[in-house]
C-alpha cells in the first residue's frame, strides 16, 4: 500500500537538547495525520535540509528552546533555497531569543530570515497543525 501522507521533517536546532516538546510535537503531528520524521535534537542545519530531500517533506519545523535560536536558524532559508528546497515552508517556535524581548520584535527578524510562521513560547500544537493544513491546502 501506497503511504500518502504529508511529510514534515521536525527538529531541535543547534546545541539545544530540551527533548519533551519535541516529542509532544512528534505526537500532535502524527496523530493529526502527517508522517514525521523526526530529527530529535542537537540537530544542524544541514540534517534538516537533507532528511527534507531524501523524504521529499513539504515542511521544516524547527524548535529551539534555550534561546540562541537567532543564531542557529539564521540562514537557513538560504540554505534550502541552494538545495532545491526554495518554496518548502519553514516554521519555527519555541524560546527563540535569551532574555525578554517582545515578541513581535522576535516573530519579524524570523520573518525576515525566510521562515513563514513563527510561533512564540506556549503555543499549543493544536495551533500549528491548523496552519500547517491552511498552508498546505489540506
Amino acid at each position: 500500500m501506497e503511504n500518502n501522507k504529508v511529510k514534515v521533517v521536525l527538529g531541535v536546532i543547534g546545541a539545544d537538547c530540551h527533548a519533551v516538546g519535541n516529542k509532544i510535537l512528534n505526537y500532535a503531528f502524527t496523530s493529526a495525520g502527517f508522517e514525521v520524521v523526526n530529527l530529535g535534537v542537537l540537530v544542524p542545519q544541514e540534517e534538516f535540509v537533507n532528511a527534507a530531500i531524501e523524504t521529499d517533506a513539504k515542511a521544516i519545523l524547527v524548535a529551539s528552546l534555550y534561546g540562541h535560536g537567532e543564531i542557529d536558524c539564521r540562514g537557513l532559508r538560504e540554505r534550502c533555497r541552494e538545495s532545491g528546497l526554495g518554496d518548502i515552508l519553514l516554521y519555527v517556535g519555541g524560546n527563540l531569543v535569551v532574555g525578554k524581548t517582545d515578541f513581535t520584535e522576535v516573530h519579524d527578524k524570523f520573518i525576515e530570515m525566510g521562515y513563514d510562521r513563527v510561533y512564540e513560547p506556549g503555543i499549543l500544537p493544536d495551533q500549528v497543525v491548523i496552519d500547517l493544513k491552511n498552508d498546505l491546502g489540506l
